[in-house]
């Protein structure tokens, strides 16, 4: 993997780079849909490429590990070609899950045991394990296994998780160094920043894994809960420390105005469930503010969804159309939202990006943040 910065923002920090894949470049900042099973639900391989343009898209390690299985993914060749998809591909390590899953998993120095949410087998994750179910899947970019903690979480336990994701990278690289990708070409490894909202511990992990050397890396135990202004505070702090001249990505975050937040603090990189998740129950993201389509008030305006045109999309549906289909329960309405959505914060990032170059990103990503948070 390669990466470039290309422009810089003289009044914040963001940049505006590109990385190069085995699967394709991809220009940053970049927003990565979320494919948890080998699908953006809802949305067609050929519309994400086609229509919301995207350049790369996430898979997830834990739920592809039970279902289809790693048999039938290394039978396929890996997750591109089982699903069809010959763009770059980022999957997590299993360790959000971790965190998800509190009812019916261990933690331990080993790794995670857990019970599938499936069938309530059993199973067991170590950081050695995880990097292996990844070379199989085949991403890309693949994630170092970590501890995602919880918020709110006391100071020491914050401590003790942040300490065991450093011994656990450690036994990530080795086992990465030690194997070779399945399918004739490279992945690369990123390791994950965690320290809770602590600011002492964010810097220590920022040292360690900058430390590390690594070709990118990630930040992750954010947006899982926190108010928005700890999670900028943390962000900021931690790119200050993590190298200039590798990509920076800030995971599962988040609102379009955070985004647009945390690319100024130096982000390069995101993802999140909420456009797609959002979308399925009639929250649509727009250039003038929030959209819960369910409302009375959209019954008869038969006006386009967007009609600012922040979208790549080219909706020819109104918001009275769409309201109909949720209200009506008809899979067709998931659809048209959940690829408005996903286009809304392509198209965004996309901007951010332009305005980067152009000197403007500042003053414009200013008067974005206060119409992205208004409620319609």
């Amino acid at each position: 993997m390669q990466f470039s910065i290309n422009a810089k923002d003289k009044q914040s920090k963001a940049r505006a780079g590109e990385i190069i894949t085995a699967h394709g470049n991809i220009l940053t900042p970049a927003f990565m849909p979320v494919g948890t099973a080998g699908t953006v639900k809802a949305t067609h391989q050929r519309e994400l490429k086609n229509d919301v343009h995207a350049q790369i898209i996430l898979g997830n390690t834990y739920h592809l590990y039970l279902r289809p299985g790693l048999k039938i993914l290394e039978e396929a060749g890996g997750l591109h070609r089982f699903m069809n998809w010959n763009l770059p591909l980022l999957t997590d390590s299993g360790g959000y899950q971790v965190y998800s899953l509190a009812d019916t998993r261990k933690i331990k120095e080993e790794g995670v045991s857990f019970t599938s949410h499936i069938d309530g087998s059993k199973h067991f994750f170590s950081p050695e394990y995880a990097v292996d179910i990844q070379r199989i899947i085949g991403a890309d970019i693949i994630m170092a296994f970590d501890e995602c903690t919880p918020y709110p979480c006391e100071h020491n336990y914050a401590k003790k998780s942040m300490e065991m994701t450093h011994r656990w990278l450690k036994r990530c690289c080795n086992r990465f160094d030690e194997t070779e990708g399945k399918y004739g070409y490279d992945q690369t490894l990123f390791p994950i920043v965690q320290g809770s909202v602590y600011k002492d511990l964010r810097i220590q992990s920022a040292e360690a894994i900058a430390a590390e050397q690594l070709e990118g890396n990630a930040i992750g135990g954010l947006s899982v809960g926190e108010p928005a202004e700890m999670m900028y505070e943390m962000t900021e702090q931690v790119c200050s420390i993590l190298p200039e001249e590798k990509p920076r990505y800030l995971m599962g975050a988040g609102t379009p105005a955070n985004i647009l937040e945390c690319i100024a603090l130096g982000i390069d990189m995101f993802d999140c469930v909420m456009p797609s998740r959002n979308a399925r129950n009639g929250m649509l993201f727009t250039g003038e503010g929030i959209i819960n389509i369910r409302n009375e008030k959209w019954k008869g305006d038969l006006s386009e969804l967007d009609p600012e045109g922040t979208c790549f999309v080219d909706h020819d549906y109104s918001k009275a159309y769409l309201r109909h289909l949720v209200i009506s329960k008809e899979i067709l309405g998931a659809q048209i939202a959940t690829l408005h959505n996903l286009s809304f914060y392509l198209h965004l990032v996309s901007d951010a990006r332009k305005k980067i170059e152009e000197g403007s990103f500042f003053e414009w990503k200013n008067r974005m943040v206060k119409k992205l948070i208004t409620r319609l």
